[in-house]
């Protein structure tokens, strides 16, 4: 049986994040991750996408399929970067990856908009800092107040964050693999879509759009079957 690994962005842990893939285990192993400092575990000081990448890295096995949103696109690609012989394919959906895209000038305002939250948002208010952060990504999402504890711990977190437009992609290493790669959009955020484009075009990746999910493209009902199409592709390639 195929093995799915799913890793969750910023905000939102794997259960939560991944909920619609469970009727997959069906049809493949589902390895849902919880990234460090997310809830059932203790937070942690500082969220980086490098460290996070090195952690992933070292739980990949020979064959996987990762599957990456948001945040968490980028610490896939990050990763696919470092264990190029593990993947059997590599999807992402959403990823805040600004900097294959800074000359698109949507993508450079939504970088300097992150920028600019992480430097001068509301430090002593999480709940007000995740409200900010959730418009700015395009997340219909409408925290309670007060937040929950997990929540709170969560948002703590994202105040901690490394921004993901300090995130240097190795694209060409990525590209030269020869796993096939799927490139996941809404059609809701310019700046998602243009680093969508790019990511399709530089790594020659297949690419699905899923509208009306806002930043949760894989909530949509289509999403499931397209990803299990594109495994299956990718596992019989492997398999010649």
């Amino acid at each position: 049986m195929e093995r799915l690994v799913f890793v969750h962005g910023s905000v939102v842990g794997g259960a939560a994040t991944w909920r619609a893939q469970r009727p997959l285990a069906e049809r493949f192993e589902l390895v849902v991750l919880e990234r460090p400092g997310f809830p059932p575990g203790p937070p942690v000081e500082r969220v980086d996408f490098e460290a996070d990448a090195g952690w992933l890295a070292e739980l990949l096995e020979e064959g996987d399929h990762l599957v990456g949103h948001s945040y968490g696109g980028v610490i896939c690609l990050l990763a696919a970067a470092r264990r190029t012989e593990a993947l059997a394919s590599l999807t992402v959906v959403e990823p805040p990856a600004t900097q294959v895209a800074l000359d698109v000038p949507a993508v450079a305002e939504f970088a300097e908009g992150g920028e600019r939250l992480w430097a001068e948002g509301p430090r002593d208010d999480p709940g007000a800092f995740l409200r900010l952060f959730l418009a700015a990504v395009g997340s219909a999402y409408d925290p309670p107040s007060p937040l929950p504890p997990e929540l709170e711990q969560t948002a703590r977190m994202l105040m901690d964050e490394r921004g993901p437009w300090e995130a240097e992609i190795p694209l060409d290493k990525v590209a030269e693999t020869e796993f096939p790669k799927l490139v996941v959009s809404a059609a809701h955020h310019p700046a998602f879509d243009a680093i969508c484009d790019r990511l399709e075009r530089e790594l020659e990746a297949e690419r699905a759009v899923f509208p009306g999910y806002g930043h949760a493209a894989q909530r949509h009902p289509d999403f499931n079957e397209t990803l299990a199409g594109f495994v299956e592709r990718a596992s019989s390639r492997t398999k010649r």
